[in-house]
């Protein structure tokens, strides 16, 4: 008990020495460092996982530069692929990939595509040339080691892979003939809030 009485006697002695005492506000404390914004490592690992298994297809059955790209999904009519293939269906924009290596034209492509689609186009043109001059990287050297168009395969492949491409074919001789594509892509759907 002595201990309790000596605990009281050094407060009020400190108390004392201190003299009258003000109390401080509150305050918050310091902001906590921001956390990390969480990453989708499955959809970059699928990403990742999708972009190879297109080199490679890229090497399978490579298109030559006379052959006609044509595509078409089940939903659509081939009466529409046979107006597309006429040039019958007008494109409203146009990508010219001329100059561009395997890697450019397929940033290009993917950012033209969903440009397009983002503007409510309903047609595009897209230019690859025929594949005499190409230049290869970033997957595509065996296609072009085998004298295959690269950017042709490219385009023919980037554009079967697309849920937004209804339908393709290479343009009528007048439109580019076999060194251009038309494509046919999905209207845009509105989010409902």
């Amino acid at each position: 008990m002595s201990d309790k009485r000596d605990e009281d006697d050094d407060a009020e002695l400190f108390r004392a020495a201190i003299g009258p005492v003000r109390r401080l506000r509150d305050t918050t404390p310091p902001p906590a460092a921001p956390k990390p914004r969480p990453r989708a490592r499955m959809a970059e690992r699928d990403e990742a996982h999708a972009r190879e298994q297109f080199r490679h297809a890229l090497d399978e059955h490579p298109l030559d530069a006379g052959d006609a790209l044509s595509y078409r999904r089940d939903e659509i009519s081939p009466r529409l692929l046979q107006k597309l293939k006429r040039g019958e269906i007008s494109a409203q924009e146009e990508l010219d990939l001329h100059g561009a290596d395997a890697r450019e034209a397929e940033q290009l492509l993917r950012a033209f595509l969903h440009d397009a689609r983002l503007h409510g186009v309903g047609c595009v043109r897209v230019i690859h040339g025929k594949g005499l001059h190409g230049k290869a990287l970033h997957g595509a050297a065996s296609i072009a080691s085998s004298g295959a168009p690269v950017l042709k395969n490219l385009v023919d492949r980037m554009l079967r892979q697309r849920a937004d491409v209804l339908a393709f074919h290479s343009a009528p001789p007048p439109q580019g003939g076999t060194g251009a594509v038309l494509v046919l892509l999905a209207p845009r759907r509105l989010r409902s809030s």
